[in-house]
């Protein structure tokens, strides 16, 4: 039995071998022919090199550890007769590899570099006709990698034009021998089904956990009521499904969100029933509980995005919490989603489906759309009862409103405040970090450059009125506008920080908590306070936030991206959320204009209208998800020729390319951005529904033809979260 489909038939390698057949002709034209087939049947491999061979099944089908695409299938090598024990299918061996190291000596290939790589399959004979190369060692005989999780990552790599050995990078925790030499404990018996508590607030949601527990495999988008109650509405998700007998797998977008669904899972099963797989957990510990996950003994994960592949047994479950937030994205390569994975996983194990979150993205609604799931909501009573009150103020009056100068703050949000403090803490969400990241004329607010570069003019920490560009390093000490010729600057944008620093001016005594990425707090006092965060910072408040102010509203909607508008209303409701009920008190006030459609959905707390009517213009603009879009980044030459040559699917339709920004000398460079200096473009590749595995297939044919010939590199990216 051979997996994947992608394989060669052609052997370059030191194995001499050669895969299962249905690899892309561009892709058999391209590779160089570099062994003689022999004319007769070969006879089955019983010595090499005058060491006995493996009586039975003496061939391996090795999948090795090499990223490249044009080498993304099996190749076959002799089983010795001392590893015949330990050499079988999962286990991680090393073998020798390297076609451009090798000596050939009378029809052998010797020499090349020892490399890793799991064994797939043992076979009887090898289809290839010349001699093979041997396993060189079984690093151990722990089977790691199973058919059902070498399915999925077959399954990952077609879909994201990306090879198998990277996905399985991803996949399978690198070994850790004093885990492996651990027993895992004996696996507990399923649990009593639990009783439907909080979900009995949502329309279908007992009905949905009785289906998981009698061994269904319902499909559901998952809208929840704002409040703590999440964490154990999932918990009892999962654990329903561990009462039918079988595996539940939760994805959350960060270690902070992991432990909060593992206490609820603790409190409500006890321990030893579910692990948790997060980074904080360490090397051993995480192969440790990967391990007791693989080997059945643990049948519920909760992890980040990692644990998307854990190898859960009888999967009955996947769920995915948030899919809207970006740590859901993976950066390396081949670059999935953990939404589209779990959607991979769910059909390819015919298992329940549940997608969560507070907010509502766009794939969300095109899920329940297609008729794929169904629905999971409260009625408009109970969001009413459960949301705070939520109130708009328009940017403009924040620069000519008196009462925001001594802290930003428009007049209603500086009484919401000050009331809010009087009952208990009051959250503040800025849109981003630090100081005074950026400038702008307070009169016209043109952006603030530098005269000599361009580049954008901040203010230096610590100095009062000297600027300096955030590009040459020059200062500037007698700004004024070129569009107006103001001479005032204000902040386009205020980090956490300096907001902090002006909030503690204005409430001089009420005490200021700051949480960021440098130091994120999970949870704060119900005491009275203002706590400054980041969007996704946010700490949740032990009774729930007195009120809330969002501020700089309208940074997160100006941003150039087709999901700016989607991801600034789920910011927002991440952080409303925590905030107590209208009932009892709880405000919230955001600084943006009141008429745009994600500040009425706010207001309104209708995030799935907003992901609906979002849905509807995608489709008419046919921008994704209703269409499939691939992104090709490179220099200007090297784009133009790898489009040329890639033959993709007749529906394709090419957009740009168009320029990428340039990196400056000394920045960090962000994700997908050019080297510091180089000039780049990029081109958009998109197709109709249907049509995004043709896509995928004929993007990967082509970069791994271009890695044959030495060309170039391009970067190609499937579904791109940043196409703006």
């Amino acid at each position: 039995m051979a997996f994947g489909k992608n394989a060669d038939v052609s052997g370059e390698n030191g194995a001499g071998g050669r895969g299962a057949k249905g690899a892309p002709p561009e892709q058999l034209a391209l590779i160089r022919e570099s062994v003689r087939r022999a004319k007769e049947p070969r006879a089955k491999p019983r010595t090499w090199r005058g060491a006995a061979l493996a009586e039975h099944l003496p061939v391996a089908r090795v999948l090795v550890d090499k990223g490249v695409l044009h080498l993304d299938r099996y190749f076959d090598y002799a089983v010795p007769a001392e590893l015949d024990a330990d050499a079988q299918p999962g286990v991680r061996v090393r073998v020798r590899f390297g076609a451009g190291r090798h000596r050939v000596r009378e029809g052998r290939r010797e020499g090349g570099g020892l490399i890793d790589g799991f064994i797939v399959e043992r076979r009887a004979e090898s289809d290839y006709a010349g001699p093979l190369a041997a396993l060189a060692q079984v690093v151990s005989p722990e089977p790691v990698l199973g058919p059902e999780l070498l399915g999925l990552a077959r399954a990952v790599a077609d879909r994201y034009a990306g090879s198998l050995a990277d996905v399985l990078q991803l996949a399978v925790p690198p070994r850790n021998a004093r885990a492996e030499r651990q027993p895992s404990p004996p696996p507990l018996p399923p649990p009593a089904a639990p009783g439907p508590g909080s979900w009995a607030r949502y329309e279908h949601g007992p009905a949905f956990l009785e289906a998981l527990a009698s061994g269904g495999a319902p499909r559901a988008v998952w809208h929840a009521l704002p409040g703590p109650r999440w964490s154990e509405e999932l918990a009892r998700a999962v654990a329903a499904t561990l009462a039918s007998g079988r595996g539940a797998l939760v994805v959350v977008p960060d270690g902070r969100t992991a432990a909060r669904v593992d206490t609820a899972l603790t409190a409500l099963l006890g321990e030893g029933r579910h692990v948790l797989l997060t980074a904080d957990a360490g090397p051993e510990k995480r192969y440790r509980q990967w391990l007791a996950v693989r080997r059945g003994s643990v049948r519920a994960v909760v992890g980040t995005r990692a644990a998307m592949f854990a190898p859960v047994s009888d999967l009955g479950l996947v769920a995915i919490w948030d899919d809207g937030d970006d740590s859901h994205s993976e950066p390396h390569a081949p670059q999935p989603h953990a939404r589209e994975v779990l959607l991979l996983r769910a059909a390819q194990d015919r298992c329940g489906f549940l997608l969560g979150g507070w907010s509502c993205t766009v794939e969300a609604a095109q899920l329940v759309e297609s008729g794929w799931a169904r629905p999971l909501a409260a009625g408009r009573e109970q969001v009413r009862a459960a949301a705070p009150l939520v109130r708009t103020v328009g940017d403009q009056e924040l620069a000519r409103d008196e009462a925001a100068r001594a802290a930003r703050l428009p007049s209603l949000a500086w009484q919401v405040a000050r009331e809010g403090l009087r009952h208990g803490p009051v959250l503040v969400q800025v849109p981003r970090r630090g100081y005074v990241p950026r400038l702008a004329c307070a009169q016209c607010r043109a952006p603030a450059r530098c005269r000599h570069c361009a580049g954008p003019l901040e203010a230096r920490e610590g100095a009062d009125g000297t600027l300096r560009c955030g590009w040459c390093g020059r200062e500037e000490e007698a700004w004024h506008c070129p569009e107006c010729g103001a001479f005032r600057l204000r902040a386009q944008v205020v980090g956490a920080r300096r907001t902090a620093e002006e909030l503690g001016r204005a409430f001089p005594a009420v005490p200021v908590r700051t949480s960021g990425r440098e130091h994120v707090l999970d949870t704060v006092p119900g005491t009275p306070a203002l706590v400054v965060s980041t969007p996704g910072a946010e700490p949740v408040a032990e009774g729930g936030y007195a009120a809330a102010l969002l501020l700089d509203g309208w940074a997160m909607l100006g941003r150039p991206d087709l999901r700016a508008g989607e991801d600034a209303l789920r910011r927002w409701i991440a952080a409303a959320a925590l905030v107590r009920p209208q009932t009892a008190g709880g405000t919230v006030v955001v600084v943006a204009e009141p008429t745009l459609r994600p500040v009425q959905a706010l207001v309104r707390w209708d995030p799935v209208g907003h992901a609906v009517r979002e849905l509807a213009e995608r489709a008419e603009l046919g921008f994704p998800p209703v269409s499939r879009m691939a992104s090709v980044a490179g220099a200007p030459e090297a784009v133009a020729e790898f489009l040329r040559s890639a033959g993709l699917p007749p529906e394709a339709e090419v957009l740009g390319p168009v320029p990428l920004p340039v990196t400056p000398a000394g920045r960090p460079r962000r994700t997908g951005a050019p080297p510091p200096g180089e000039r780049w473009e990029r081109a958009l590749v998109r197709v109709p529904p249907g049509r995004g595995a043709a896509l995928a297939a004929a993007l990967k044919a082509a970069q791994a033809a271009r890695t044959v010939r030495g060309g170039e590199a391009v970067r190609v990216r499937i579904d791109p979260p940043d196409i703006g």
